[in-house]
This record gives structure tokens, C-alpha cells and sequence, in this order.
């Protein structure tokens, strides 16, 4: 029951941070959404990442922090694999499946609600 209180006020703490960004600062959404991923590959270098996605469970890995610990983890192991080339493939690698299907499910959804183009 604790993993799922974690996770809640974790992840809640985290959205809560950047909607602050956002009204205080002058800073667009893609900026905090790139800020919040290049964070998230910071604390997966030192090694922090995984003690903090242990105690938030899903609250760590399921904001954009987890996707910038997906492409560190991607780019660690591409780097032991195939040396200075893996520091450009292995986020392509580690965030390809993922990407893949928003743009999939993105476009199945576009098909069953006929989005219209506003003006």
C-alpha cells in the first residue's frame, strides 16, 4: 500500500514543480518537458535514479524523468557495446519502442475520432 502512496505524491510533486515553471517563469511547456527529461539522464548518470524509482515506483519512472533515465540507460549500454559510436545510437535504441507507439496509437485514435484543424 505504501508503493502506491509513494508513487502518488511522488509523481504529484513532480507535475506540481513544473506547472510552478510554468506560471512563475516565462518558460514554454517544451522547454520544461525538455528540462524535466535532461534531468532525469542527470540523475540516471550519478546513479541516482534507480534508489529514487525503487522508493516512487511508478511516480519516478512514469513522468518524463523516467524517459531521460530510459535514454541514459540506453546510451550507457549502447557505449560498453560498441564504444564512442553508441553515445549518438543508444537513446535512438532505448526510446524507439516507446516513441513508436505514441505515434501508432496517436494516429489509430486520429482514425476513430476524425480530429478536425481549428482556426
Amino acid at each position: 500500500m505504501m508503493s502506491y502512496i509513494n508513487a502518488f505524491w511522488v509523481g504529484g510533486l513532480i507535475c506540481a514543480l513544473a506547472q510552478i515553471l510554468m506560471e512563475k517563469t516565462k518558460m514554454l511547456p517544451g522547454r520544461i518537458m525538455v528540462l524535466l527529461v535532461c534531468l532525469g539522464a542527470v540523475i540516471s548518470f550519478f546513479g541516482w535514479y534507480e534508489p529514487f524509482m525503487e522508493f516512487a515506483g511508478a511516480g519516478a519512472s512514469v513522468p518524463l524523468l523516467g524517459f531521460g533515465n530510459t535514454l541514459m540507460k540506453g546510451v550507457k549500454e549502447a557505449v560498453d557495446q560498441d564504444g564512442f559510436i553508441g553515445l549518438f545510437l543508444g537513446g535512438f535504441k532505448a526510446g524507439a519502442a516507446g516513441c513508436s507507439g505514441a505515434l501508432i496509437f496517436a494516429y489509430l485514435i486520429s482514425l476513430i475520432a476524425k480530429p478536425k484543424i481549428r482556426k
